[in-house]
């Protein structure tokens, strides 16, 4: 099936005619989706609506191959997991998707790429293999195209001085960071920063006990000098990300879509405002599942943008999703 044309979504309507049609194929080409299927005794054919999507849970990427084709996968994304538990493989059959898919999304955020000069600080990620992160940071800096884009480990003193220089160039500057590396970073150096994005990607990857957003945010824009912490919902299941500007209150690209389910019943839909479990439609994930029942908490507005809260209570805290309030 036609797979770049999600990447020209407009409307509702298109946006349910791409999801219903990637919906069959999947349960067609995806032998783990059609057993789960089967077993909600859901009959495709009657399927009309996004909420009569039966969607995955996404432990099935933990201990099944869950893929909706025979082609053999490009690169295999890993989750980074906790110690002794098992990680979640998300098998990537046609990468370009992936590529078009954060470029998309970052561009329709955050305007062009060769805007930034863009500094990674994700040192818990480097320091693995299989980061589907590490992979979009490094596709970015090398589409920014600017000789001081790169990654950071712990050269604090050397991230200082660079962006001291930057300043004085009025270069726009984005800094992409788990959130560990981020509190280091403040902890040694106070900037006031301008033209700059400060985004965390979440978590302390068991490095520093864990805080709250707002607590986190306060001391990253002290730190930093900034007004606001932009933040990015992303994980290794998914080829798309969606984006906060401040508040912890994020924006999906055309081709995602949020739905909240209920913890009790999870084939029952909340209203606007009410918290319960995430569900997630990525239209990118065509070669794999595009319907994912997270381990998030959270809760969507009118308008179609979503808070993260928390996470259940036995789920184990990985990927980029954001600390439990």
């Amino acid at each position: 099936m036609e797979q770049n044309t999600i990447f020209d979504i407009k409307t509702e309507r298109e946006f349910l005619s791409h999801a219903l049609r990637i919906f069959n194929f999947q349960y067609n080409n995806n032998s783990v989706y059609q057993s789960f299927c089967n077993h909600l005794n859901v009959e495709p054919k009657k399927v009309k609506t996004l909420e009569q999507i039966p969607f995955l849970p996404i432990e099935f990427f933990k201990s099944k191959n869950v893929v909706s084709t025979n082609q053999k996968a490009e690169i295999i994304f890993t989750s980074s997991g906790t110690t002794g538990s098992e990680t979640s493989k998300h098998y990537v059959t046609d990468l370009s998707l992936y590529e078009e898919s954060y470029l998309n999304a970052f561009i329709h955020f955050y305007g062009p790429v060769a805007d930034y000069c863009i500094i990674a600080l994700l040192p818990s990620y480097l320091e693995r293999t299989g980061s589907s992160l590490i992979y979009m940071a490094q596709d970015l800096i090398t589409k920014s195209k600017h000789p001081n884009s790169g990654f950071f480990l712990n050269e604090y003193d050397k991230l200082y001085q660079l962006l001291i220089e930057l300043q004085k160039s009025k270069t726009k500057i984005l800094i992409i960071g788990v959130s560990f590396a981020l509190l280091e970073f403040t902890e040694q150096y106070q900037l006031s920063l301008k033209n700059t994005v400060v985004m965390e990607t979440g978590g302390m990857k068991g490095r520093r006990k864990e805080i709250v957003r707002q607590e986190l945010h306060q001391l990253l824009t002290n730190g930093f000098g900034v007004s606001e912490i932009h933040s990015e919902y992303g994980m290794t299941e998914l080829l798309s990300q969606a984006y906060s500007k401040g508040n912890g209150v994020f924006n999906c690209p055309a081709w995602m879509k949020i739905l909240v389910r209920d913890t009790e019943d999870p084939l029952t839909y909340l209203n606007t405002g009410k918290s319960g479990g995430i569900n997630v439609i990525d239209l990118a994930n065509i070669n794999s599942c595009s319907f994912i029942a997270t381990q998030d908490l959270g809760k969507i507005y009118e308008d179609g943008s979503f808070e993260i809260i928390g996470r259940f209570d036995n789920s184990d805290i990985r990927g980029c999703n954001l600390m439990v309030l």
